[in-house]
């Protein structure tokens, strides 16, 4: 089997390739990202990316039809994957997680490929105060990362995949550890804290619902949704990814990890106003349609594997939210230093 995986030199990927190099090794792997994040490496031994068959770099806006020659399966990672990153560069964010996403899923349709999966979020839920959100309940986005998510699902449910499969995984909260960490989703940022400062400041009053899932755990589920039969789940699908048992009040997220890094002391604005994204997730279907591919990663292993990851690599920024560990400020280093243009093209190619 021949696999595209976009956006594989940015957080998921190379989980996701190393977990796909030790449960299929006769998998054809091959990388299509823009590079923005390539030197975002924390602790790794090797470049990730020396585990892909083939590499391309580009803009996913421009991705060619050939590279798409003979690929039986899409994964479509690439996007501007956070809020901070969506408010800052909104158009840019529908251009790329909206319009580039469609347009690569026509062109897979049409170059013959089996299985389309696109990495949705659970963050479309928004703020959800009447329990756990299923697939057919109403969505609430808050953000233009959000919003693109949606836009994106709407658009594939409409379009003619004749006998493609598409797959929305989406998923829970990111966490854990990757050869290219992010320190900007909230269980990565309460470790760096805890382990940096001795300190995790709670901007909240703590009760706002988050639903997590290791990287470990998103590349299971895609894994899954790349061999997924249309008889499960049909030939469109969008489906919560993650465990019931993910669902967790901030809180007790920090809680749990000034546990596993002794003498962390956890402040909580109780003051704080309501944080409109709150929202818990039903992931029952999930569990129905993958039961060999179910989460299995725990909090306090991820949390574990985070810190002995970031001890390995010597970890020592008590700054790191102004670190190219922060995907907002490595975008924003690049503009400052003339390589990247505000559309997130880079400068040195729109020369050419």
């Amino acid at each position: 089997m021949r696999v595209l995986i976009t956006g594989n030199m940015g957080y998921v990927g190379p989980v996701l390739t190393r977990y796909l190099r030790g449960t299929a090794p006769d998998m054809e792997i091959i990388g299509y990202d823009a590079g923005f994040f390539a030197h975002s490496l924390v602790g790794a031994e090797h470049l990730p990316e020396t585990s892909v068959d083939r590499q391309h770099f580009g803009d996913t806006r421009d991705l060619p039809e050939a590279v798409l020659d003979g690929v039986d399966a899409v994964v479509h990672l690439a996007a501007i994957s956070n809020d901070p990153m969506g408010n800052r560069f909104e158009r840019v964010t529908e251009e790329i997680n909206q319009g580039a996403s469609v347009r690569l899923a026509g062109l897979a349709a049409r170059a013959g490929v089996k299985a389309f999966v696109f990495a949705s979020s659970c963050s479309m839920y928004g703020y959800a105060e009447s329990g756990a959100r299923r697939e057919s309940d109403a969505t609430n986005p808050l953000t233009a990362y959000a919003r693109s998510k949606i836009g994106t699902e709407q658009a594939l449910k409409q379009m003619e995949l004749g006998g493609m499969a598409a797959t929305c995984l989406r998923f829970a909260t990111a966490c854990g550890m990757s050869d290219r960490l992010r320190l900007d989703l909230v269980l990565n940022d309460f470790v760096a804290c805890a382990m940096t400062t001795g300190e995790i400041t709670v901007l909240s009053d703590g009760t706002p619902w988050r639903p997590l899932i290791d990287v470990e755990d998103m590349a299971r589920a895609i894994h899954w949704a790349i061999g997924r039969d249309r008889e499960a789940g049909g030939g469109f699908l969008a489906v919560n990814a993650g465990s019931n048992d993910g669902n967790y009040q901030v809180r007790e997220l920090a809680e749990a990890v000034a546990r596993q890094v002794p003498g962390t002391r956890v402040s909580i604005n109780t003051d704080a106003p309501p944080d409109r994204r709150s929202y818990q997730v039903d992931f029952s279907l999930f569990r129905a349609l993958a039961p060999g591919f179910l989460p299995q990663v725990s909090l306090d292993a991820s949390i574990a594997r985070l810190r002995e990851g970031l001890e390995r690599a010597g970890f020592r920024d008590g700054d790191f939210r102004n670190s190219k560990l922060m995907r907002l400020k490595a975008l924003e280093g690049h503009i400052a230093a003339g390589r990247l243009a505000e559309d997130l093209r880079w400068a040195n190619r729109r020369a050419a």
